[in-house]
């Protein structure tokens, strides 16, 4: 069934497939069978355990689910909701003529509905059970073609032609036709539908459910799972976002068990003394008092930051509801469910009052209900847990944990506001807390929540919880989450509207993207070079047609740069070669790339380099300048990375060349991280010829920005700033205006302040600066003028010229000084909308709909903001995409989304720019179940590059020292380095201290211990990590910058550890206090920085662990420049066949650590200098380096 499933997901595979299942009525057949097996489980000889039924049920459900989707089988085309009706409206036509014809008697109840009504299940099932003979059902069945005689007579052993009279066999037959014409003619519920009457929250049903959330690292052997699967190809779009919100969902699931584990483990529930012996509760007992009993039985014998007990205060509920909506037209659950809780504070201390306090509006939390009176065996104490290597495993795999802690319920909730006891809204992002001296009795907060009305409705109905709406009343502690981790509800509701409206994809992704995306078609349809592009490119407007050139601006440094840039015959100004006699200068370029007979003739045309700008600093490869080609024309455009290439560069250079060739047009930057986005941000901004007025950073890492300016790029410093220059500029038109005397000082304000505003000032300009340009200009065109320019120039007060300067002045430069007061009235006409929007978020919104021009925001902003982009009305021309191989599918697809299509037009999106590297690290998934199995760590990146859409891959590296290079280049096709690398002097110079420039340190037990485990997954390796500091403490002793100095490892737990060892020996009191590398790091966390010196920490001392995914590996030996020091065990690594290749190079050095004595970090020594063996000195282990190194402290200190 796991396999028909697959199959079902393929259009190629489905258009065979479901005819034939349905021609044998497999659902129906193992429907009935799976029923046949429930109810005879009783039976020794048929029982089946519970996990397998119920897989086999969610299979089945699954396989219902595909049969009936909405698409065409031969076609492919999706099928909307009407049109699915009218096929299932038609079909239950067909079998009302048939029952008038033939069974009028019988089906009199059928005849007379209508279709809406034939077409409900219930309906029909009770019509067809009322029959009371076989035969009808028989000979309807056979006349729709669905079954014939000889199937029914084969499969229920009646022989001759003739029904036979046993009971039990006629009700079997009947059994099964009834569902054979029901599961016919039922129209099912949409998938949308369904996802509507979801829940965004997960409960404790879910939560703790092993079929759908597993353990970490995976689990149930062999056992088939019923979870969806990205795979290269889907039905359509619908079938894609279904699959993506299931597994998101999922994951999102996985992640909060784990929070709230953590934080009912820490919390230690337990029943209140003196009610041991008090279970019972007596006849007659109110429920409510029964549920407020239940409460108070339950006490909390530990702390957690992240959770606090509710305060009862009304006596009959910690959480009140407070307002149900009725549901809105057409829909079944509550529009809106209100409620109210309160939680106090006095026990909490100032940093976790703080935190709590920050809590916001639209912040999730969660409500759990704790019974300490239910719990099964009680909770295992904090010291059993803890002895041993994984002896309970990972607390949150633990699929009987609720029933050991006594979790009854988990609801979760969004915040609409929070109150203190004065008051005052402190969730308003304006409020000011104010200070006050007077102790407290109590320090409680009020906070307003939206609840899931999905869960609110299955709750009402008893579906979702055993106690139905008491479920509410039973709720006694809550979770908040890290706001980093706690996106999940806004990027489901945003992968469920798009479900809803699947129309709208299709009008705001091109048609000639949308084949490519689902994996059907011509993988290189949508490169730049394609026949449709081209046609494309030749009907679009703000698309440079093929036969013209593309403006790439200060892409080249030279004239000699541009021509060793491209193959063929190359004209630059009309010059087949270049002048070297003459001074090359920097200049821009528009180039058209001719290919005829095989040949390419490429025709440059310069154009003036802006002043006062930086520009472009980089020498662009040849692969480099193709890929900044791409990226300015039409289509898709795929850049592959490796480590040290350059592709922050080639994104800011595409980004650069958009802005100055579309000035029109719109670019999206999107990036996977705050910190790659920032990076990304910053040099666009470096180069200094992209006006800071249009752009805009969205998101919550607006504020890191290290920009060289005193203006910030979030939404409110773009309108302060936009305000501030506004008031700049009117005032030099009042200057401007008192210069030519036709305002004075008088018409100021009282503050000073100009009189003009832009609208004025826009008929000031019309009026009187016009009026004069005009009037020089006729002057000068005269024939007879005998005056010079300076006598005629009219604004010779404005700019302080003196006499002299205007009797020199000429014509050239009278015309740019005109240029220069157009500027500031054009300027001025940008702003004049927000002289008439009066709030703060109408010029806010205007700036983000109609003024900027570069917009920056990671993809987990995008799926956030979506909603209220398209409200606003946002639209964007091209899209720029930095760490594509790191964004999960659907976190790629929601950004191309962030535009509603019009319905009578095409798609606005012209470019699309995916860079990455899908040989580095995939999206993280947490639980491997959803990573192995459904392969939901696969990036859109990654999908279409194994789809086989063309890819630019960049080819020279210029981070890493070539030898370094060697342990990943040969992941990559031709990884070659740049020229630097072989000529610059800090590439050539050794490591001074070190007899290597990297080496593989092979690290024996530390005082007998290896790595070790003190909870579940969090390893540690004490050795490694005391040798990791002692290196570091090395290095900065004999002068090396710690700022250029990076410690890495593996895992979170040894981060930690090297943490805390790094705050000892460099802490208060020690000879290098305050001293700490630039950065201790996992290597996930590290991807995409990288720093001169790399100290790694392997851990793993018996099993490779996560390393052996050969991506990860390339990401950990790619981050250092200049030198790397691994430690790990050599003996353990060196087995690993997924490693080999690095792992070879690497001891083919020495693997215990070797340092040259009588070098400081200013020795001069080429890497490849001999070193007399007297100045060699080998560390046999990490004690004798800490010995070295506290020798070395006390020389300091004396």
């Amino acid at each position: 069934m796991e396999l028909f499933n697959l199959l079902l997901s393929h259009s190629g595979t489905r258009r065979y497939l479901r005819p034939y299942l349905a021609s044998l009525l497999f659902s129906t057949r193992c429907l009935l069978s799976y029923e046949d097996w429930k109810n005879t489980h009783n039976s020794e000889k048929f029982i089946l355990p519970a996990t397998t039924l119920e897989v086999t049920r969610q299979l089945l459900v699954s396989l219902q689910r595909l049969e009936c989707f909405a698409i065409e089988d031969v076609s492919s085309k999706p099928l909307s909701d009407d049109e699915m009706k009218k096929m299932y409206h038609e079909r239950a036509h067909v079998l009302q003529k048939l029952c008038h014809k033939y069974h009028f008697e019988e089906m009199s109840d059928v005849v007379y509905a209508g279709v809406g009504m034939v077409c409900k299940e219930g309906f029909l099932r009770k019509c067809l059970e009322r029959v009371e003979g076989v035969e009808v059902l028989v000979d309807l069945c056979h006349r729709l073609r669905l079954v014939d005689r000889e199937t029914v007579e084969r499969d229920f052993g009646m022989l001759g032609g003739e029904l036979g009279t046993e009971n039990a066999t006629r009700s079997r037959v009947k059994r099964f036709l009834v569902q054979v014409l029901v599961y016919h003619h039922t129209i099912k519920p949409s998938e949308a539908r369904r996802l509507r009457e979801l829940p965004l929250y997960p409960n404790e049903s879910l939560l703790w459910d092993s079929n759908w959330v597993g353990p970490m690292e995976g689990g149930q052997g062999g056992l088939s799972k019923v979870l969806p699967k990205m795979s290269l190809q889907f039905l359509s779009f619908s079938d894609y976002l279904l699959r993506c919100f299931k597994l998101l969902r999922l994951e999102s699931a996985y992640e909060i068990r784990s929070d709230l584990v953590d934080v009912i483990w820490r919390m230690r529930p337990a029943l209140r003394h003196g009610y041991a012996h008090d279970m019972g509760y007596g006849a007659g007992v109110d429920e409510d008092d029964e549920l407020k009993k239940k409460r108070s039985m339950t006490e909390f014998h530990g702390w957690s930051r992240m959770g606090l007990e509710l305060v009862d205060d009304d006596g009959v509920s910690p959480v009140r509801l407070i307002k149900v909506s009725p549901p809105k037209l057409g829909e079944s659950i509550p529009a809106e469910v209100l409620a109210e809780f309160t939680i106090d504070l006095k026990r909490c201390g100032e940093s976790i009052r703080r935190e709590w306090d920050s809590i916001g509006e639209f912040d999730n939390l969660f409500l759990m209900g704790i019974d300490a009176a239910s719990v099964n065996g009680g909770p295992t104490s904090m010291l059993e847990e803890m002895k041993g290597e994984n002896k309970y495993g990972a607390l949150a795999d633990d699929m009987n944990f609720p029933k050991r802690y006594g979790i009854i319920a988990v609801r979760g909730c969004m915040v609409l506001e929070v109150r203190d006891e004065d008051g005052n809204v402190l969730s308003d992002p304006s409020y000011q807390p104010v200070k006050s001296d007077k102790p407290k009795d109590t320090i409680k907060r009020y906070f307003k929540v939206a609840l899931d009305p999905a869960q609110y409705a299955a709750d009402a109905t008893g579906k979702g919880s055993l106690f139905g709406l008491k479920v509410y009343q039973t709720l006694n502690v809550v979770v908040r989450r890290h706001g980093k981790e706690n996106n999940f509800k806004a990027v489901l509701e945003t992968v469920r509207s798009l479900m809803t409206g699947e129309g709208s994809i299709n009008r705001s992704i091109p048609r000639w993207l949308q084949p490519v995306l689902l994996g059907y078609g011509d993988p290189a349809s949508a490169s730049f070079q394609s026949k449709k592009m081209i046609h494309f490119a030749e009907i679009t407007p703000g698309v440079t047609p093929p036969d013209a050139a593309l403006d790439y601006g200060d892409t080249f440094v030279n004239e000699s740069h541009l021509r060793s840039s491209f193959e063929g015959n190359v004209v630059v100004d009309g010059r087949k070669d270049c002048d070297e006699s003459k001074p090359q200068t920097r200049l821009n370029y528009r180039i058209k790339i001719d290919c005829k007979n095989g040949e390419s003739n490429i025709i440059a045309t310069s154009y003036p380099f802006l002043p006062d700008v930086s520009g472009n600093p980089v020498p662009f490869t040849p692969v480099q300048v193709k890929a900044i080609r791409s990226g300015l024309s039409p289509g898709l455009t795929m850049i592959v990375g490796p480590p040290g290439t350059g592709k922050t560069d080639v994104a800011v250079q595409i980004i650069s060349n958009l802005y100055h060739s579309f000035p029109s047009q719109r670019t999206v930057l999107i990036t996977h991280s705050n910190a790659a986005l920032n990076d990304l941000f910053e040099k666009v901004m470096a180069r200094g010829d992209i006006d800071e007025r249009y752009c805009l950073r969205l998101g919550f890492g607006e504020r890191d920005l290290q920009m060289e300016t005193q203006f910030d790029f979030t939404k409110t410093g773009r309108v302060n700033h936009i305000l501030s220059r506004r008031l700049n500029l009117l005032e030099e038109v009042q200057l401007l205006s008192e210069s030519l005397g036709i305002s004075g000082s008088a018409e100021r304000g009282p503050d000073g302040s100009p009189s003009y505003t832009c609208e004025t000032a826009a008929y000031f300009y019309l009026h009187h600066i016009q009026k004069r340009i005009q009037i020089f200009n006729n002057q000068v065109e005269n024939d007879h003028l005998t005056a010079s320019i300076g006598e005629l120039y009219p604004f010779g007060k404005y700019f302080n010229f003196s006499d002299s300067a205007l009797a020199v002045l000429t014509l050239e430069e009278a015309k740019k000084s005109f240029e220069r007061i157009q500027t500031i009235f054009d300027e001025l006409a940008e702003y004049r909308p927000l002289e008439l929007l009066r709030s703060q978020k109408q010029r806010i919104d205007y700036l983000l709909t109609k003024q900027v021009k570069i917009v920056a925001m990671t993809c987990t902003h995008a799926a956030i903001a979506r909603s209220q982009l398209i409200q606003l009305g946002f639209q964007y021309d091209n899209i720029v995409m930095e760490e594509a191989g790191q964004m999960l599918d659907i976190e790629t697809f929601v950004p191309l989304l962030l535009q509603s299509g019009e319905i009578e037009s095409m798609s606005r999106l012209k470019r699309i720019c995916l860079i990455g590297d899908h040989h580095q690290l995939p999206p993280i998934v947490k639980n491997k179940d959803f990573s192995i199995f459904s392969n939901f760590d696969q990036s859109l990146f990654a999908r279409l590059i194994r789809l086989g859409v063309p890819t630019i891959e960049l080819n020279m590296q210029g981070r890493s020292r070539a030898d370094i290079a060697e342990l990943y280049n040969w992941r990559y096709n031709n990884l070659g380095n740049l020229g630097h690398i072989s000529t610059d002097n800090k590439f050539l110079s050794c490591n001074p201290g070190f007899v290597h420039t990297y080496q593989l340190i092979n690290v024996n037990d530390f005082e007998g211990r290896g790595e070790y485990s003190p909870t579940p997954y969090f390893y540690q390796n004490i050795g490694e990590a005391e040798y990791a500091v002692a290196l570091f403490q090395y290095m900065v002793l004999i002068g090396y910058p710690p700022e250029r100095i990076s410690i890495l490892t593996t895992y979170n737990g040894q981060k930690g550890l090297i943490e805390d060892i790094v705050s000892q020996r460099c802490g208060n009191g020690t000879p290098l206090a305050g001293i700490r590398p630039q950065s201790i790091s996992t290597v996930d966390k590290y991807q995409g920085q990288q720093n001169d010196y790399i100290i790694l920490s392997l851990v793993r001392t018996k099993s490779v662990g996560h390393l052996r995914d050969i991506r990860r590996l390339i990401v950990t030996v790619s981050r250092a420049r200049l030198g790397m020091y691994v430690l790990c065990r050599q003996s353990l690594f060196a087995q690993c066949h997924d490693l080999k290749r690095v792992i070879d190079q690497f001891i083919k050095k020495p693997t215990k650590l070797e340092l040259v004595t009588g070098e400081d970090y200013n020795t001069q020594r080429k890497a490849n200098e001999q070193i007399p063996s007297e100045k060699k000195f080998v560390i046999d282990d990490v004690t004798v380096l800490g010995s070295i190194v506290h020798k070395m402290q006390q020389q300091l200190i004396s």
